[in-house]
């Protein structure tokens, strides 16, 4: 074998775990794409109507959840099921209130035989927690996240504000990337958010993670008009 000859391969050995990034980083990016493309758009054959969707419902302290109750109420029992519930894990007013909705509902004959769960996730952040040590717990509460979706693999999201959301959504987002689940996601913002999104719909809307975002005010659809107008929901 030439000098040339070792100079290419040697060469060619050299550029290849960058080809090989460059090519996995490409399609990556592709499939992303592609998931947002489809995102918010019907899913055809893929789902029957009559199937039951697994579906997990994220709860927030106070008026999220009040409203998330509401919801709740009018929701087709027996076409998501089984719920699975989740809030903060220093949040266990919300999860009491879910009890006693599902509870209503056991000796509901249209709903005899489904079951919920209720779970707590940890926060990223607590209010008043130094920016520093929120590092770590962040850290923290996205390998519980990721374990519970794992856990979970939802085929519905339901959620409304709650910054809990977030990383769910995210790993939600994520496991329809890489193909593990499709996983419909909807976000109803806060009655309370008038003339600007709070932070975690603001998040779900500008990265196109939510398949539908529905708000609650005329002037906030005009605001961001991808979203829809559903009337006041309390």
């Amino acid at each position: 074998m030439g000098k040339n000859s070792r100079f290419c391969f040697s060469n060619l050995s050299s550029n290849l775990p960058i080809t090989c990034l460059i090519t996995f980083t490409t399609i990556f990016l592709l499939r992303v794409l592609n998931v947002i493309y489809r995102t918010g758009k019907p899913l055809g054959k893929r789902v029957s109507p009559q199937w039951p969707l697994s579906t997990l419902i994220v709860l927030g302290s106070g008026g999220h959840t009040a409203e998330m109750i509401n919801l709740l109420l009018v929701l087709r029992k027996e076409r998501f099921t089984p719920r699975f519930y989740i809030a903060a894990a220093t949040d266990n007013m919300s999860l009491q209130k879910a009890r006693v909705v599902e509870n209503s509902l056991a000796d509901s004959s249209e709903t005899k035989g489904l079951s919920a769960e209720f779970m707590q996730i940890y926060r990223s952040r607590e209010v008043g927690q130094s920016y520093v040590t929120s590092v770590w717990t962040t850290l923290v509460a996205i390998a519980h996240a990721l374990w519970l979706m794992i856990k979970i693999r939802p085929q519905v999201v339901l959620c409304n504000g709650p910054g809990t959301c977030i990383p769910l959504c995210v790993i939600a987002f994520f496991f329809k990337v890489v193909g593990i689940r499709w996983s419909s996601i909807f976000y109803v913002e806060s009655i309370a958010r008038v003339k600007r999104l709070s932070l975690s719909g603001l998040l779900l809307y500008k990265l196109r993670i939510a398949d539908q975002f529905f708000v609650q005010w005329p002037q906030l659809q005009r605001q961001y008009p991808r979203a829809h107008y559903v009337g006041c929901l309390m």
